[in-house]
C-alpha cells in the first residue's frame, strides 16, 4: 500500500471515532512514524551488544553497561537520570566445560554449559554412569539405591502443543531450576538436563538453577538438544548396559558485588509523584551478546522516552525508563526498586516490562484483571493498536523484574509486553544470542507499541 492511500484510510478511521480518540489515533501515529523512521532502539542496541557484549551481573562488563546506559539517557535530556544501588551475586563460568558420553571404549564429545549459579565439578572432573529420567517425581519413585553416585539426565522436551512457548518453558523449566537440587538429596553426583527449547541443534542453554538446603550442592550442566538425543540414543541402544558420562566445569561463586539499576525519567506536568514504568533487564547472560535477553527490552525502554521527547509529548504522569540489573540469577535489580518505591512513598499507576524478546509485536498482557478491566481495556484501546497489529490486550503475566511491585506498591497495574513468541526460546540463554539475529523494524515497532500503551494510560489512566 502506497502512503497516501494508507494515510486516507487512516483519516477514514479517525472520522469515526470521539474527539478524544481521534486526538490518540493521530498522536500514536505520530509515535510509529517517529519510531519507525527516526528510531534509534536498533543503533543503541548495537554498541550495547558490540561495544559491551555479554553482561552477566557483577563482572566488569556490566558496569560497563550501566555507565553507558547512564550517559546514553543524559545525552536524550531526560528531566532526571540516576542510579539506584544494589548488590548482586557474581557467578563466573571459569574454563570451558567438557563433557563426553562414554560407550564402552568410544567417547563422544557433546555440546554444554554449565547451569547458572552451579557449583564445579572436582578438578578432574566427574564420571559417572548416567540415569535419563524425564520428571523430578521419578527421583521418589526410584529413590537413593538407583540413584546415589549417578549422574542424572532430565530429559524432558517442550511441550509442542503450546502455541505460546513460554508456557513450554514453563513447564519444562523446573528440571533446570531444581533438577541439581532434587537430585542431590538422593546422592546423585551431578546433573545434566535438555536445554530449555523446541530448536533441534547444537547451541546448549544456561540459565540459573537453584540450590536449597542441601548440604552438599552437585554440579548442574544443560546439553544442547543434538547432545540430549544423542545420549537418549545411546542409553536406549546400551539395553541396559551401563552408559557413563564425564563432567568437567570450572565455574564459582565469588562474593557479592556492588551494581546499579539505571533509571531515566520525564517528570509528570500534573501528576510528577504518580508514575509509569518500563523497563527490561540490563545484564545478560555470559555466552553471548545478551541481545534478544534482555538487550532489546532496555533499549526499547529507553526509546519510549526518547520518542516521547522527540514529540514534544510532555506527560501528565511521570514515566521512568528502568534498566534493572540482576534478573538473570537473582532479581536483586527489580526487589530494590520496589524497595526503593516503598520508602519513597510512590504512588505507581502502571509498570510495563519487555523481557520476551524483540520481535514483531502483538500486544499486552494484564497481571490478574477482572474481566471488567480487560472488558473495558479493549473496548477503549483495542481499536486504537489494531492498524498497528498490537491490539492482543488479555490476561497473563507481566515480568519478574516489575513483578517485585506487586503487592508491595498498591493500585499498580502490571502489564507484559508480548511480542511474536516462536522464535524466542531459539535464541533464549544460548550463545546465538547475538545482535545479528535481532531485526530492526520489528524492534522498533515494540518500542512503538509500548510507548502507545503508556501514551494511553498516561492520558486516561487505568480506573475502568
Amino acid at each position: 500500500m502506497k502512503l497516501k492511500p494508507l494515510l486516507s484510510a487512516l483519516l477514514i478511521g479517525a472520522a469515526s471515532l470521539s474527539a478524544s480518540a481521534q486526538t490518540d489515533s493521530v498522536t500514536i501515529r505520530k509515535i510509529y512514524d517517529e519510531a519507525l523512521v527516526n528510531g534509534q532502539a536498533y543503533d543503541n542496541l548495537h554498541y550495547l551488544c558490540k561495544n559491551i557484549g555479554q553482561r552477566l551481573s557483577g563482572s566488569t562488563n556490566a558496569q560497563k553497561a550501566v555507565e553507558w546506559g547512564k550517559k546514553l539517557m543524559e545525552s536524550y535530556g531526560f528531566d532526571k537520570v540516576y542510579l539506584q544501588e544494589v548488590m548482586v551475586p557474581h557467578w563466573v563460568r571459569g574454563e570451558k566445560e567438557q563433557g563426553f558420553i562414554i560407550d564402552g571404549k568410544t567417547r563422544t564429545p557433546v555440546a554444554l554449559a554449565a547451569l547458572g549459579m552451579s557449583v564445579a565439578t572436582p578438578k578432574e572432573g566427574i564420571t559417572a554412569e548416567v540415569i535419563e529420567l524425564h520428571d523430578l517425581k521419578e527421583l521418589d519413585a526410584l529413590g537413593a539405591d538407583k540413584i546415589k553416585g549417578k549422574i542424572v539426565f532430565f530429559n524432558r522436551p517442550f511441550d509442542e502443543r503450546f502455541i505460546e512457548t513460554g508456557a513450554a518453558y514453563g513447564t519444562a523449566g523446573d528440571q533446570r531450576r531444581s533438577g541439581p537440587d532434587a537430585a542431590s538429596k538422593y546422592g546423585a553426583v551431578a546433573v545434566i538436563i535438555r536445554s530449555l527449547t523446541s530448536a533441534l541443534d547444537n547451541y546448549p542453554h544456561t540459565g540459573t538453577t537453584s540450590y536449597g538446603t542441601v548440604n552438599t550442592p552437585i554440579p548442574g550442566a544443560a546439553l544442547s538438544t543434538v547432545a540430549a538425543n544423542k545420549l537418549s540414543e545411546t542409553i536406549k541402544n546400551a539395553k541396559g548396559k551401563p552408559v557413563k558420562f564425564f563432567l568437567k566445569q570450572n565455574c564459582q561463586t565469588l562474593p557479592d558485588a556492588p551494581s546499579f539499576n539505571v533509571v531515566g525519567e520525564l517528570t509528570g506536568t500534573e501528576n510528577p509523584n504518580q508514575f509509569v514504568t518500563v523497563g527490561g533487564h540490563l545484564d545478560s547472560w555470559d555466552l553471548a551478546e545478551g541481545a534478544h535477553d534482555d538487550g532489546t527490552g532496555v533499549m526499547q525502554s529507553v526509546e519510549v522516552l526518547r520518542i516521547f521527547k522527540a514529540m514534544g509529548y510532555k506527560p501528565k504522569h511521570s514515566v521512568r525508563a528502568v534498566l534493572f540489573m540482576n534478573e538473570e540469577n537473582g532479581g536483586r535489580g527489580g526487589k530494590k526498586y520496589a524497595e526503593l518505591a516503598v520508602q519513597n512513598k510512590e504512588e505507581h499507576i502502571a509498570a510495563i516490562e519487555s523481557d520476551e524478546g524483540g520481535f514483531t509485536p502483538r500486544g499486552f498482557s494484564f497481571e490478574r484483571p477482572s474481566a471488567e478491566f480487560l472488558k473495558q481495556v479493549n473496548a477503549n484501546w483495542k481499536s486504537l493498536l489494531a492498524p498497528y497489529e498490537a491490539d492482543m490486550l488479555v490476561a497473563g503475566g507481566s515480568g519478574s523484574d516489575i513483578g517485585p511491585l506487586r503487592g508491595s506498591v498498591p493500585g499498580v497495574t502490571l502489564i507484559g509486553f508480548r511480542p511474536d513468541s516462536q522464535r524466542y526460546f531459539d535464541i533464549h540463554h544460548t550463545p546465538n544470542d547475538v545482535f545479528e539475529n535481532v531485526n530492526k523494524r520489528e524492534l522498533h515497532l515494540g518500542a512503538a507499541a509500548m510507548a502507545s500503551l503508556i501514551y494511553l494510560i498516561d492520558q486516561h489512566g487505568l480506573k475502568f
